[in-house]
């Protein structure tokens, strides 16, 4: 995990609720796979981010929604 991801990764552990980690980990080792292998893409940003908001608590949506939609992969 580069820098970049070691940061967005902590911003959305914070913001994930606490029965949904488990799988919060699993998207974001799957978005840094595709990161690294260059398979990251507007295709599979598509399908990402709705997964990875299912799993943000209520109060942090937006905020996470945000940072994700201005993400530069």
């Amino acid at each position: 995990m580069n820098q970049g991801q070691e940061m967005f990764y902590n911003f959305i552990m914070q913001n994930v609720e606490d029965e949904n980690r488990d799988r919060a980990k699993e998207l974001l080792a799957e978005s840094f796979k595709k990161q690294d292998d260059g398979t990251f893409n507007q295709e599979y940003m598509v399908s990402f981010i709705p997964r990875m908001m299912k799993l943000i608590k209520p109060e942090s949506v937006e905020q996470v929604k945000n940072i994700m939609l201005n993400h530069k992969a």
